[in-house]
């Protein structure tokens, strides 16, 4: 993607390359993952530039044009070789700033955060002045954040946090206050992992009722991994984004379940509330790699929902509902 004139005045969606019209973010992979690491997958990194490369351009010649990375601060997000990969590839990438559950962290990231930073600066830095300048507010955890460079930061354009199973422990309220604080700065979105698709409406409680958030700023990640259509029906009502982000990982009832799940929605009057993502989290998802890859969710899983919900619908949940959900009024 190279970037065009300046949006106008109004919301855009904040890319590694600048600020978008939000009608410029076209088909969207809207949970997905290029680069990530984590204690917890050991092994399985997603550090290779040039296998991102490769999916990025398997995932434009299949149709797409934007991803949304969900990977947060700490776990190699490879912020400085997003751009590149924007412009080469064509596809719009928006990076996300935030911090996932404590498991996912070397205990020395964590403790210099809260040793040396306030969370919600950390946050709003990154969104306003990039990614990566970062030094003085903590470590940057393997990041390849914080590196010299003569180009300007790429600033994240969403705040990525997570819940527990079926609940929120303290880890997860202290990141999700952090996220409302910098939301209320920024008028950034929240993604919210759901562990297992648990846990919905305890995120929006804390969130939209203690913390003030509009529900519509709030975007509920895999709620695939948890087929209870009186949850997915409930947290549509608040107003909040439906994100069903898990085709590729074989483990959890995603493909199977997920067209139903939408009909339900669709059914019941939500769907403009459903986003569409692939999650890819190992380098053995890639399709370079003999996994279903970024291009999955538009080679296999967007027919099977059209023939759920139909193509005007499932257009809608990869085009008009992301341009608004990962849209603000930046300051």
């Amino acid at each position: 993607m190279t970037p065009g004139p300046a949006a106008a005045p109004g919301p855009t969606v904040r890319t590694v390359l600048g600020d978008i019209a939000p009608d410029r973010l076209g088909v969207c992979d809207a949970h997905d993952h290029l680069f990530m690491s984590s204690p917890r997958l050991p092994g399985h990194e997603l550090a290779d530039a040039d296998a991102a490369a490769a999916e990025l351009r398997a995932f434009r010649d299949a149709g797409g044009a934007s991803v949304i990375q969900w990977t947060p601060y700490g776990m190699g997000r490879h912020a400085a070789e997003l751009p590149r990969l924007a412009r080469e590839s064509g596809v719009t990438i928006v990076a996300a700033t935030g911090l996932h559950q404590a498991a996912h962290y070397r205990s020395d990231i964590l403790d210099g955060l809260a040793a040396s930073a306030d969370l919600a600066t950390l946050f709003v830095t990154e969104l306003t002045e990039g990614m990566g300048a970062t030094r003085a507010l903590g470590a940057d955890g393997g990041d390849a954040d914080a590196v010299d460079s003569a180009e300007p930061r790429p600033r994240a354009g969403m705040i990525k946090v997570a819940g527990g199973f079926h609940g929120l422990d303290r880890h997860a309220r202290y990141t999700m206050t952090a996220a409302a604080e910098a939301h209320r700065a920024t008028g950034a979105p929240i993604g919210v992992h759901l562990e297992l698709g648990t846990g919905a409406l305890d995120v929006l409680d804390l969130l939209c009722d203690r913390l003030a958030v509009p529900p519509d700023r709030v975007i509920l990640g895999h709620l695939n991994r948890s087929p209870d259509f009186t949850v997915h029906r409930m947290a549509a009502e608040s107003g909040a984004y439906l994100a069903f982000d898990g085709p590729s990982r074989a483990n959890h009832p995603t493909d199977w379940r997920m067209p139903d799940a939408v009909a339900a929605l669709c059914d019941a009057g939500f769907a403009d509330r459903i986003l569409l993502g692939g999650d890819t989290t190992t380098a053995a998802a890639r399709a370079v790699n003999g996994g279903p890859g970024l291009r999955y969710l538009l080679r296999r899983l967007r027919p099977r929902l059209e023939a759920a919900v139909g193509a005007t619908a499932v257009r809608g949940m990869f085009v008009a509902n992301p341009s608004r959900a990962f849209s603000a009024e930046w300051p």
